[in-house]
This record gives C-alpha cells, sequence and structure tokens, in this order.
C-alpha cells in the first residue's frame, strides 16, 4: 500500500512538472509584439506598416468568406488597418463603407476614449472585391458579417471595450452591424447617417431644401442650377471639350446630356451636403447676367462635371449597386425649374450601375433596421447637421430604445461630429461614449458635464473635415 501511494505522489509530481514546463514553452512562444500578434491570426497578412509617433499603424489583408453563408464557397481579402496604441484601451471599429484610407487616422470617438482604432474597407470596394465579383453577395447582411469575424478574430488580442463608428454610409454601416451583431459592440457612434425606409416617399428632402440655410442663400443656389439648364448648349459644348481632354466617356449613363443634367441637379443638394451658410458668398449672386464660365466654374466647384462619367462612376459602382438594390435612393423635385429644361430629373442609381450587372430592389431591407433601431436600439448614438440634406430622412428612437440619443448639431453640414453640438449636448455624448468604453472616471460619471476627450487634439492625426464623397452618395 506504502508503494503504491508513493508511486501515485512520484507521478502526480511528475504530471505537476511536465504541465509547468508546458506552460512555460506555450508563454515562451506566445508573441508579445503587436505585429506578430496580428500576424499570429489565421488568415491576417501584412502589407505594410508605418510610423505614426504613440502609435503603431499597419495596413493588413484579411481572408473573408465571400457569403457567409456559405463559407467553402470561395475567400477574398479585405483590407483593413489597425492603429495601435496599447492592448489596455479600448478600441474603436471604425467604416467609411467605402475604401479604406492606408494612411493613419484618428476619427473622434478613438480621440475621445484614447483608444486603438480598427478601420475596415467596406466589401466590393477595390481592391477588397472578389474576383470573380458575384453582386449579389454585396448587401448590408455579408457586410456587417465582414465586420463580425474582424472583431472575433481580434478581440482576443484588444480584449478591453469595443466602440463602432462611421460617417454617413459608414454611419449606416455601423447600424447595420449592431442591428445583426447586437451583442459584440458596447457602444455605436453613427454620423450623419441617412435611413430611407421607405425609398418611393421622399418629401422629406423637399422640405428640407425649402427651408434650409436663408432664402437669400436658396434663391441664389436655385437661380445658379437653373440657369445651368437655360445655358445648356453653349455648356454641353464645353462639357464636350471638357471630357475629350480628359478621355471621359459616357457608355453607364447614356450620353453626355444625362451626364450634365445630373451634375446640375446635384448642385444644391451639393453646397448644403458640403458648404456652410457663410459660403453663400461665393455662389454667383446675378446668375441671368453672369458669364459662361462663372455658371460654368461654380457648378464644376461644388458638383463636379467628371462624377458622372465612366470614369468617375466606376469606383462607386459598389454604392450605387448598394443603393438601388436596399440602401434606397433620394429624390427632390425641382419647383423653380421649368419642366421644358428638364428631361430626366432625379436618376436613378440603376442608371450609374453597368447594365451587366443585375439589380432588384428590396423594400424590406431598411424597414428591417428601422424597426430594430426604434425598438431595440441600446448605446447607440447618432449625431446630425442641421443643414445636411441626408439628415432629412435619418434613424429616430422609439419607447424601446435604452441609453441612445440623436443629437443635431446647429448650422452644420455632413460633417457634423460631437464637437459641433451644443455644450450640454457636447458633454453627455462624451459622457456616453467614455462610459460604454470603459474608460469614463468617477468624476465624469458623477458629472457628465466634466466629460472630456482623453487624448489631445492632434491635426495631423484627427479627421474632422466632411467625409466628401461625390454629391448624392452619402
Amino acid at each position: 500500500m506504502r508503494k503504491a501511494l508513493r508511486w501515485l505522489l512520484a507521478l502526480v509530481v511528475l504530471i505537476g512538472t511536465v504541465s509547468t514546463a508546458g506552460a512555460a514553452t506555450a508563454a515562451e512562444q506566445e508573441p508579445t509584439d503587436i505585429k506578430d500578434r496580428l500576424l499570429a491570426i489565421p488568415g491576417m497578412s501584412l502589407i505594410q506598416e508605418k510610423p505614426y509617433t504613440g502609435y503603431r499603424f499597419f495596413v493588413l489583408n484579411y481572408t473573408q468568406p465571400i457569403d457567409h453563408r456559405y463559407p467553402s464557397k470561395g475567400t477574398f481579402q479585405q483590407r483593413i488597418t489597425v492603429l495601435h496604441k496599447d492592448v489596455s484601451r479600448p478600441t474603436v471599429f471604425y467604416t467609411g463603407g467605402y475604401n479604406v484610407s492606408t494612411n493613419p487616422g484618428r476619427r473622434e470617438p478613438t480621440q475621445i476614449v484614447d483608444g486603438n482604432q480598427v478601420s475596415m474597407e467596406y466589401r466590393f470596394f477595390t481592391p477588397s472585391r472578389p474576383d470573380p465579383a458575384d453582386w449579389s453577395k454585396l448587401d448590408i447582411w455579408q457586410a456587417a458579417s465582414d465586420q463580425h469575424r474582424i472583431f472575433e478574430a481580434l478581440k482576443p488580442v484588444y480584449n478591453q471595450k469595443w466602440i463602432s463608428t462611421g460617417g454617413s454610409k459608414g454611419g449606416m454601416t455601423a447600424t447595420y452591424y449592431e442591428r445583426f451583431y447586437p451583442r459584440d459592440m458596447d457602444g455605436v457612434v453613427a454620423y450623419v447617417a441617412p435611413n430611407d425606409v421607405v425609398n418611393d416617399e421622399d418629401s422629406a428632402y423637399d422640405r428640407f431644401f425649402g427651408q434650409v440655410g436663408t432664402k437669400e442663400c436658396r434663391d441664389r443656389l436655385n437661380a445658379v442650377q437653373r440657369e445651368a439648364l437655360v445655358r445648356r448648349e453653349p455648356l454641353e459644348k464645353k462639357y464636350a471639350a471638357y471630357a475629350a481632354e480628359n478621355g471621359y466617356t459616357f457608355d453607364t449613363i447614356g450620353s453626355l446630356d444625362r451626364a450634365y443634367e445630373a451634375v446640375v441637379l446635384d448642385y444644391v443638394w451639393g453646397f448644403w451636403q458640403y458648404s456652410l451658410l457663410s459660403d453663400c458668398d461665393t455662389i454667383p449672386a446675378d446668375a441671368k447676367n453672369a458669364t459662361d464660365d462663372e455658371i460654368w466654374n461654380s457648378v464644376d466647384t461644388i458638383s463636379g462635371f467628371s462624377f458622372y462619367t465612366d470614369q468617375g462612376l466606376e469606383p462607386y459602382t459598389p454604392y450605387y449597386y448598394q443603393a438601388g438594390t436596399q440602401l434606397g435612393a433620394p429624390t427632390i423635385h425641382f419647383p423653380y425649374i421649368e419642366k421644358k429644361y428638364l428631361r430626366y430629373g432625379y436618376q436613378p442609381p440603376r442608371n450609374f450601375v453597368p447594365r451587366s450587372i443585375p439589380m432588384k430592389f428590396q423594400p424590406r431591407a431598411m424597414r428591417d433596421v428601422d424597426t430594430w433601431v426604434r425598438h431595440h436600439a441600446h448605446h447607440m448614438l447618432f449625431v446630425y447637421g442641421q443643414n445636411d440634406p441626408w439628415g432629412a430622412e435619418r434613424f429616430r428612437l422609439g419607447a424601446g430604445a435604452r441609453d441612445s440619443y440623436v443629437f443635431t448639431a446647429p448650422g452644420l453640414n455632413h460633417g457634423a461630429n460631437v464637437a459641433g453640438l451644443v455644450a450640454d449636448e457636447k458633454t453627455l455624448a462624451t459622457a456616453r461614449i467614455l462610459d460604454w468604453a470603459g474608460v469614463a472616471s468617477a468624476t465624469v460619471q458623477a458629472d457628465p458635464s466634466s466629460a472630456k476627450p482623453l487624448a489631445k487634439y492632434d491635426a495631423k492625426l484627427d479627421r474632422r473635415d466632411v467625409e466628401r464623397e461625390p454629391a448624392l452618395r452619402p
């Protein structure tokens, strides 16, 4: 019996020694450098590392299924970036809904929480596009599932709180991600996110343009827009010369004439999306007596005559595809322009996508998201600009929402942010973001009015400008 006990005791000691040695070996093998930890993630590969003081910045590829419902049916490489500060800090998950910048940049919530930032390129924006491209796999659920997989891959490395954010189409993306994967993020900050619940009912935009800014400014803009159509013949000759000089073509939209009207009809919208009321002084005050060059230059500066060419449209095919299949697109009217000057009106997204790509609109997609936000929003903050056309149809909260907010920055456009809110809303929004990220001090928790961003503003790193996309793209 004693012999058996001695043997058992020796075995326990041996097992303990082996286990300890194995743990030590595993600890020695566990990468400690953040780059090594990121590259140890299955499917992650390095494109480039760029230096920035106080951070490390990585441009990466991550292998994603083309179809998250059937992962075995092919993959593609999705580009992401990581602005690394410290694994002990919270992480902000950002997407603009388009391409991702490959230069270091910090979004407002990242500055507020003094955290890390993961940024994702939206699927089907090149180079994050499957080849061949099955466009039926470009929808809001598939994109949300991209984010979900990236989060799951990175969460073991960045194991503190996570906040998702984005501006415009990125704000929409952050909202859809929350709808489909509500347990992933600890908070959502969605900037200037349109919400086109019923695609065929767009009267909110007409009401917006009838009251935005001042009458004097509206009259100036309307007059220039009308005059550009009155002078269609001479200005289209100028457009044809401009297109020939730059090698622009018009196969997707159908003709130079269609493209010209599309650019002109974007003029008023584009001004309010990207300019401030104070910029009205730059608009010709007497359109009827302005020169052709003055009308051309004003429209080109605000709308851009290159936008509806094949070359201008091609990078944004994924957006227009989504607008015509799920997101919806606005239609507005022009009561100050006689019908004889309007040949096409606001054209649908179908006109901006090559005909070789099939499209069918799904009216339930936005209704589903809107209903979910109204009844289930939790830790969600929506920020809009008072003078931003895209805010005419916005997300709203219902009785089921908890600890969620919709704020409007007075006088601001499509670049509205927390910093532009009135004082009490600014501090409340900042306090809630800090709390959701798990970094609110006891002082802030007791007195939200004391809340301030934890990181100092960095003019090179912090993005405060409007996320400018060509007009009529959120």
